[in-house]
């Protein structure tokens, strides 16, 4: 701007109607253009007023800057296709470069300036043209990286809200499980106390039994505690797990239990190991209820694809009350604990099966590896 005024308010030929209008127009273009910089975002209502100002002006400074001592409309007209070319489409930008180049060609041919401006000119505005394409390009990129970056973070934050409800999800059911399990043995101590005070006065061994169940309160809250641990580290072989399993429900309840690993045993994570060992100790708390004292055998069987475990019993005791060869399931939670333990396999993509089998109550889970 300081060089367009001083060109036409100097001495000398310069000083012409044509070039005082085109620096009028052009200047009009570029306050209007530093305003609109300054104040934000261009408003979307204004964006055809503004372009189309900007097109006439850089066609009317391309034209009248072939004059002598004009050529610094020409550098406002190139600024001009410069905001063109990176605020606007292709073909608009490209459109107005080629009426800048007519203009600039034709007042070449009246001003009869010199080959050197009839060729410079048009190639200055071709790459100022490319130049603006480029940093248009460069924005869009730009722009698509930081809306890339606001929606991952976003992601992000979804992922760990999912993962604190997840793990709160899983020490629910966990604590759920231990719980039906350590309850549903005390429901059998409790009612095996009251038979011997009411139908034998035995009161030595009612006095063992609530011995023992006091033992497995205890033990109950103690396994919860072991619970909440084994959700955020590691916890022993499943073997192992059922191994004890099967030395606890001997030493409570009387009954035999045979365990019989098949396969070669591989690590599981808890997610797998869990639930596959909560369905013994529901399927060894159903058989201590409904078949007591009776022999229990414990399948743990690992192949390529899926570890699979199964509980067999006998079936319950014949009882005229209840109708139906399917024993009630020994939980505090209306019996359904196997119903919780099929629920958590599904999740796994899993399968919980129980039924009667060859004359046997079976439970079967698996879990894919």
């Amino acid at each position: 701007m300081f060089v367009g005024v001083v060109a036409f308010t100097g001495p000398g030929p310069g000083v012409t109607a044509r070039a005082v209008a085109a620096y009028a127009i052009g200047g009009l273009a570029m306050l209007l253009w530093g305003l609109t910089d300054a104040f934000g975002e261009r408003p979307a209502g204004q964006m055809p007023r503004m372009q189309g100002l900007f097109a006439v002006a850089a066609v009317v400074c391309g034209y009248a800057g072939a004059f002598a001592h004009t050529g610094a409309l020409v550098a406002i007209s190139l600024m001009l296709i410069m905001d063109l070319g990176t605020e606007s489409r292709l073909p608009v930008g490209w459109a107005v470069a080629g009426c800048t180049v007519v203009a600039i060609e034709t007042g070449v041919l009246v001003a009869r300036a010199s080959d050197g401006l009839a060729l410079g000119y048009p190639m200055l505005v071709v790459m100022v043209l490319i130049a603006s394409h480029n940093r248009r390009a460069y924005r869009v990129r730009a722009e698509q990286s930081a809306a890339l970056l606001a929606q991952t973070e976003l992601l992000r934050a979804e992922q760990r809200r999912v993962a604190v409800l997840d793990e709160r999800t899983r020490i629910a059911r966990e604590i759920h499980d231990v719980l039906a399990h350590s309850l549903g043995a005390l429901s059998i101590q409790i009612q095996a106390a009251g038979a011997l005070l009411t139908d034998h006065q035995d009161i030595d061994r009612a006095v063992t039994v609530l011995a023992e169940a006091r033992r497995l309160t205890a033990d109950g809250l103690t396994e919860t505690r072991r619970a909440v641990h084994a959700l955020r580290a590691d916890i022993a072989p499943l073997d192992e797990e059922l191994a004890t399993a099967a030395d606890i429900h001997r030493q409570r309840h009387g009954g035999a239990v045979r365990l019989s690993v098949r396969g070669e045993p591989t690590p599981l994570s808890p997610d797998q190991a869990l639930p596959l060992f909560r369905t013994a100790q529901e399927a060894l708390t159903n058989a201590a209820k409904h078949a007591p004292a009776q022999p229990v055998e414990v399948t743990l069987t690992y192949q390529d694809d899926h570890v699979s475990l199964t509980v067999d019993n006998p079936l319950a005791r014949p009882d005229p009350g209840r109708t139906g060869d399917r024993p009630e399931f020994a939980t505090v939670d209306g019996g359904y604990g196997l119903t919780g333990m099929r629920e958590r396999l599904l999740l796994l993509g899993g399968t919980l099966d129980a039924g009667v089998r060859d004359g046997r109550w079976r439970v079967r889970a698996e879990v894919p590896r």
